[in-house]
């Protein structure tokens, strides 16, 4: 997969398709990837090829929609990319507390759980891990970078911006979120993933994390 695919991608996933169908014209993506009409087609229908989307019959040409193949691979490219251009964090260590449930809620409310989709490919599982960190065990350079989801409002509230960083928790994909408004201190790191970290990585409350930034 070259450059242009990767663009080709990364632009059907700024306009929502990693969640649904959208249309959209190869002329239309040849524009948004500087790429002529007929080199549009050809890498969307290569990209359907390799799994990484299928298509449907549009109203004004392809519907298209992002595969989770297709997600996670722009999701590898990014960690990639970010681990070159991004001084390396290093590693923090801590143990696994329960929390009081509410990440299971918030992660949940659609004005994220579309951002999620949209800039970090994927809808996290239902709640935040929770790590408390060991003394002296502070991660690096998380007070910027990172990836941003908007706060909102559902017209009865508001919801505050919340950052994420690619990290692996115990080798599990995952990111921390650090929302702007929250009741823990900074001794406790809250971790979001596709999968349910607990149970893929085999750890339960008082269990040793490492969580690689």
């Amino acid at each position: 997969m070259d450059l242009p695919h990767v663009l080709a991608l990364s632009h059907l996933l700024s306009l929502g398709a990693g969640g649904r169908f959208v249309d959209i014209t190869t002329s239309e993506l040849g524009l948004a990837v500087s790429r002529s009409q007929q080199a549009a087609s050809k890498h969307l229908r290569e990209l359907e090829e390799w799994g990484l989307v299928e298509r449907a019959p549009g109203a004004r040409g392809h519907s298209v929609r992002v595969t989770a193949a297709g997600r996670r691979r722009v999701r590898e490219l990014h960690g990639a990319l970010g681990a070159g251009l991004e001084s390396p964090r290093g590693a923090v260590r801590g143990r696994l507390v329960s929390g009081m449930g509410e990440g299971a809620y918030y992660m949940s409310l659609p004005g994220y759980t579309r951002q999620f989709r949209e800039r970090i490919g994927y809808v996290p599982f239902p709640g935040t891990l929770n790590v408390r960190l060991e003394p002296g065990s502070a991660p690096a350079g998380l007070d910027s970078g990172g990836i941003a989801i908007d706060g909102f409002s559902d017209g009865r509230r508001t919801y505050g911006p919340v950052r994420c960083v690619a990290a692996r928790a115990n080798g599990i994909d995952s990111h921390v979120v650090m929302p702007e408004r929250t009741h823990h201190d900074s001794s406790i790191l809250e971790l979001i993933s596709e999968s349910n970290i607990r149970r893929a990585a085999g750890i339960s409350d008082g269990s040793r994390v490492l969580v690689d930034l």
